[in-house]
């Protein structure tokens, strides 16, 4: 039976995982975390997942009670910006796409050409006029403006990301070392042990499996269950257990990041519900609204791009602001480990496994692999296939979002540098051929897409192909029998509801400036 766990390693993965269990199990299960004073996290993971409203539900916390602790602001999309060509932009939201007639109205849009030279997401979906207009998705009394969501209070039920049956349509943008601090603060008050002080050693057992933690000043720290959040390190699955990593690197070649902090007047500038990735020569830069100042950084790849050239260009991008901001050089373990558990020790976060930051899965993969970890938890004879099931689960959701990312780079109209004509030759994961193949002739539906668990329904797949420019050799031939009333229906009340949405909500930084107080 797991009497206790020891969590080692802090931020945002470490006091996430304490929290959500401690959330779960309570005073039935102790959870100790260690976390060293002197091993800086890497703190750039400040844009999510519209699933992680879950997380925050899960441990009873509403929005006014962290977001102003965390200089947090709200996410509708994220900004793809010169993907396609210079100067051209469209949104991925998160928002489903609507259907009539029994096909989306992506179908349709491509079916009327163009709709008038609207981009699709213009025409398809709410949330882009939304994002233009710097809106807020609440009313300034805290309703949401999808009311058909709203359950009538500021909290919303205890629920799991597998529960999820409906797009929420916002995530959250957050500096990453308060939430740490936050909810560090928020897991001590309920009982997680806190031990600052420097693991020196890792101890095994007979088995191999993992005793104790040797502590610089604290001694020996044991337990059942151990849980690896110390990052890229890897220090207990790989260092210690000698746990085998598999590399991405071979469809996703981006290794490298440099970040700026970027001071900004939110009242004066307004706030952007929405997070930027703006393709660049080597790579691609991230724009990150937070109150008060903006997180803003270069992923690119050492192939092609140096850390002096990427730092430059990052600058030359923010532009004056940048002068006297300290770089933070990030790099970057783009891969997962063969298991994510093994014996005692489960890897969570970094330790886990990492793609690039391009669709905001850091957070996703540490809530996914919470959450997975209390679906399968172990009782006393630590049943070998609940371990298997839980890795099974992580390396899938890994190599879903592995196929989704790669899908951006080669589906991506742009072939003007060494790096960009290098993204169009690149091997493909395994079956992603055939379905690429699959989408020359239709929009990805359920069916047409990466077949496990991995956060992204097929509507993303169709708002990335269209976005980048991939569109289907043909329009499909049932559209041609089909009246269309109904899709001119869908189409007036996207354009009507969001004319009216934008009258009618505040503007972000307005909100957000009333929930700070």
């Amino acid at each position: 039976m797991v009497n206790s766990v020891v969590i080692v390693g802090g931020g945002t993965a470490g006091w996430m995982t304490a929290t959500y269990l401690r959330a779960t199990f309570g005073d039935r299960l102790p959870v100790t975390l260690v976390e060293s004073a002197d091993v800086p996290t890497v703190g750039v993971g400040e844009a999510t997942f519209s699933t992680v409203r879950h997380f925050f539900d899960y441990l009873g916390l509403a929005e006014h009670e962290w977001m102003p602790s965390c200089n947090a602001s709200y996410k509708l999309a994220i900004r793809f910006e010169n993907w396609r060509g210079t100067g051209e932009h469209f949104y991925h939201p998160f928002e489903r796409l609507r259907v009539a007639d029994g096909f989306s109205l992506a179908d349709w849009w491509l079916k009327s050409g163009g709709r008038d030279g609207r981009r699709f997401d213009e025409a398809c979906y709410v949330l882009p006029a939304l994002c233009e207009a710097k809106r807020s998705p609440k009313h300034f009394d805290g309703e949401l403006f999808e009311r058909s969501l709203h359950d009538g209070g500021d909290r919303l039920r205890r629920t799991t990301m597998s529960q999820q049956d409906t797009q929420f349509p916002y995530a959250y943008h957050f500096d990453a070392a308060r939430l740490a601090t936050f909810l560090a603060d928020f897991g001590t008050r309920r009982g997680v042990r806190r031990v600052l002080d420097d693991v020196v050693e890792v101890r095994q057992d007979d088995r191999g499996w993992i005793s104790h933690l040797v502590t610089r000043e604290h001694g020996e720290i044991r337990g059942d269950l151990f849980i690896d959040c110390t990052g890229f390190r890897g220090l207990l699955l790989n260092k210690t257990l000698g746990e085998d990593f598999v590399s991405f690197q071979d469809v996703l070649p981006n290794d490298r990041a440099v970040a700026l902090r970027v001071p900004t007047d939110v009242e004066r500038e307004g706030m952007a519900p929405y997070t930027t990735a703006s393709a660049r020569d080597s790579g691609w830069i991230w724009t990150i609204p937070l109150f008060g100042r903006i997180g803003t950084g270069y992923v690119y790849s050492s192939q092609f791009c140096s850390p002096e050239e990427a730092e430059k260009e990052l600058r030359s991008f923010v532009g004056p602001r940048a002068e006297g901001l300290e770089a933070n050089h990030i790099r970057m373990r783009i891969g997962r480990n063969r298991r994510s558990w093994v014996k005692n020790c489960v890897a969570v976060g970094l330790s886990s496994g990492f793609v690039e930051p391009l669709e905001s899965t850091g957070i996703f993969f540490i809530q996914h692999g919470i959450e997975q970890l209390v679906k399968h938890f172990p009782g006393e004879d630590w049943d070998p296939a609940l371990v298997d099931a839980y890795n099974d689960r992580v390396a899938c959701c890994l190599e879903g979002v592995r196929e989704f990312l790669t899908l951006h780079y080669r589906a991506a109209a742009r072939a003007d540098t060494p790096y960009w004509k290098a993204a169009k030759e690149r091997a493909l994961p395994e079956g992603m051929a055939e379905r690429l193949r699959g989408w020359e002739a239709r929009l990805p539906d359920g069916g047409g897409v990466y077949p496990y668990y991995h956060g992204f329904d097929p509507y993303s797949y169709a708002v990335m192909l269209l976005g980048l420019g991939h569109h289907p050799a043909r329009v499909h031939p049932a559209l041609e029998l089909l009246d269309g009333a109904e899709a001119e229906r869908q189409f007036a009340d996207v354009r009507r509801q969001s004319e009216r949405l934008v009258a009618e909500l505040p503007a972000q930084h307005a909100y957000l400036a009333r929930l700070q107080g």
